[in-house]
């Protein structure tokens, strides 16, 4: 039992950061105070606020305290301490995903597109958007409007004639002399980078300078072209949200909270044009304030801003934040500029808080009937194979082209349906190519041949192939060095149906060697099929990367002293990689840089 009494005698009344231990010395809780003892104190009397205090306090085994100079400093090393020790009863942003941006390089004929990671590559970055749908529809914007390459600098580079982008108005073929001058050429990159920065009223100012110049020329074709041009650029600039005049980076967020689940929905707003917006769904410990759950979010959210996301100038919410003149002081600290939070939002920018409102709620409403429909497809499948509980399901599918490129899938579902954090692929080698069973086997070796802790052991294994692989599969385990509970995992084959036609799988159960057949409409048929899918198509997805690189390696690449120069070389004399492979000795030792015995050795591996 912790002392409480004891411990409240002796800790300070500064400001700082309190961790909360159980009794395995995990750290369960990491909070901040301007007053420690005050805020400590709170958790132990006897009428305590809420019921997850009350669970929280009866599992405290010790408490650590952290001094610092003022409140602002504690909040940001609570929330450093929160990403680190992802504590049980914090609430925690479920959010690991980088944030993509559009990239203009710098180079004589520059390139738009997207980009993602740390900003390496010379250029101009924009952004960041809230995902790579955003980024795309951007992009394809931009290509209707403006013709700069999009194309990838291997392809720009190799070209003798121009592509269809050219051919249907897209782009302007920089890549074939003759098309299109560097000046033009960089006049529209100059629009692009205008757009993009929210200017659309010199954009267009520009192409009617422009137009109006060609006309005076007599060049009415041209003319034409800027005026269809600056038709374009004034119907998308019509459909923009935010008025030109506010070019300020902006973000509204909006926060819904029912049944213990809350969603905030983020609007990301950049140059005074909206970007797109994205929900978020952190995970809350039970009987959690709303109020800790949006002061909490707000810190995470941009404190642990590690994958590309900015802070903006001006946040704008439909909460009070009790913390906020700490967070705009950090926030400020952080940026280099000032940040205001704003939670009264007026005129326009209320029309877009409602707006984010809508969104949150509409999100809300739908991972409500989501979660709902998971709790009643794995309460029917419990009921069809007796278990009191499944807690933990993970599934297994093999993918392969012709025995090449072998990959196994293992996919992971709690009850909260897919748990992509332990999601796994094994590429496997040292077996007869095709032989799928096999192949099995050294996956769950790879998984199971090792002592798992109690809570990643799952209550069900599926096998996706029939007999023969449920078969194998069963011997595997049969000779595992770890020691399990005789009837713990059950393993289940899931065959496919007549013409492999969803809905006609028949369920091979390793207990008893029963074979079902479920009915269509069937919940838990409906949630092995998520299962199955989803392992299906993380194996896909692992056996196409590995053959794309196997094929990238196939070519030029493999062959020793071939490096990018002499390769681009090859490419660039000869007609891209067709070319190179249909050339004769003579014709390969002829390129620069390519010795004649290396055009032998050349010649003789594109052979093989």
């Amino acid at each position: 039992m912790f002392d409480a009494k004891r411990f409240l005698a002796e800790v300070t009344s500064e400001p700082g950061v309190y961790r909360m231990y159980d009794d395995k010395n995990t750290i369960i809780y990491v909070g901040k105070a301007k007053d420690l003892k005050k805020r400590l104190a709170s958790y132990f009397r006897k009428n305590v606020s809420s019921k997850k205090t009350e669970a929280l306090v009866s599992v405290i085994a010790n408490i650590d305290v952290t001094v610092t100079h003022s409140e602002t400093e504690a909040l940001l090393l609570e929330h450093n301490y929160i990403k680190q020790y992802q504590p049980k009863y914090n609430v925690l942003l479920r959010d690991d995903k980088s944030y993509p941006f559009i990239l203009l390089t710098k180079e004589r004929h520059p390139r738009l597109t997207a980009f993602r990671g740390s900003k390496k590559t010379s250029g101009d970055y924009f952004g960041p958007y809230p995902n790579a749908g955003a980024v795309r529809e951007t992009l394809s914007l931009i290509q209707k409007l403006f013709p700069v390459r999009q194309c990838e600098d291997t392809t720009y580079r190799n070209r003798s004639r121009p592509c269809l982008q050219y051919q249907i108005g897209r782009c302007s073929a920089p890549c074939v002399s003759g098309y299109v001058s560097d000046e033009e050429y960089n006049r529209q990159v100059n629009y692009v980078r205008l757009f993009l920065q929210g200017k659309d009223q010199q954009v267009l100012q520009h192409l009617v300078e422009q137009m109006e110049q060609a006309s005076q020329q007599l060049n009415f074709e041209k003319a034409a072209l800027y005026r269809d041009q600056i038709q374009a650029v004034r119907a998308v600039t019509e459909q923009q949200f935010i008025s030109n005049q506010n070019t300020d980076d902006l973000d509204i967020i909006a926060i819904a909270y029912q049944h213990g689940i809350a969603c905030i929905h983020v609007m990301f707003i950049r140059q005074g044009k909206v970007l797109g917006s994205r929900s978020y769904f952190p995970k809350i410990p039970s009987h959690t304030a709303l109020d800790e759950v949006s002061e909490t979010f707000f810190g995470q959210f941009y404190l642990q801003a590690g994958q590309g996301r900015t802070i903006p100038k001006k946040i704008i919410t439909n909460r009070q934040l009790e913390q906020k003149s700490a967070l705009e002081q950090l926030l400020s600290q952080q940026a280099g500029f000032n940040v205001s939070i704003q939670d009264n939002a007026k005129g326009k920018q209320s029309k877009f808080l409602h707006l984010a409102q809508m969104n949150a709620e509409i999100a809300l409403t739908d991972q409500l009937k989501q979660s709902g429909r998971i709790k009643e497809r794995y309460q029917a499948l419990g009921e069809l194979l007796q278990l009191p509980s499944i807690r933990r399901m993970e599934c297994f599918d093999i993918s392969h082209t012709m025995g090449e490129q072998t990959v196994a899938s293992c996919v992971v579902f709690n009850q909260e349906g897919p748990y992509k954090a332990d999601y796994r692929r094994f590429n496997i080698d040292g077996i007869t190519p095709g032989d799928d069973y096999a192949a099995m086997e050294k996956a769950l070796l790879k998984r199971y041949n090792k002592p798992l802790e109690p809570e990643k052991i799952p209550d069900i294994i599926f096998i996706d192939g029939g007999k023969g692989q449920l078969n194998r599969a069963l011997e595997v385990f049969a000779k595992l060095q770890v020691e399990w509970d005789k009837n713990h995992p059950l393993l289940i084959g899931v065959a496919k149906g007549e013409d492999r036609k969803a809905g006609l799988e028949t369920l091979i159960i390793s207990k008893g060697g029963r074979e079902l057949h479920l009915p269509a409409d069937s919940l838990a048929l409906h949630l092995i099929q998520h299962i199955r899918d989803e392992s299906h198509r993380h194996a896909i997805g692992g056996h196409r990367k590995k053959r794309q690189k196997a094929f990238a390696q196939s070519g030029l690449e493999s062959i020793e002293g071939i490096g990018s120069k002499r390769r681009q070389a090859l490419l660039k004399y000869l007609g891209g990689m067709q070319g190179v492979k249909a050339a004769t000795l003579e014709e390969l030792a002829s390129v620069p840089g390519i010795s004649h015995k290396m055009a032998e050795t050349l010649f003789e591996r594109l052979r093989e």
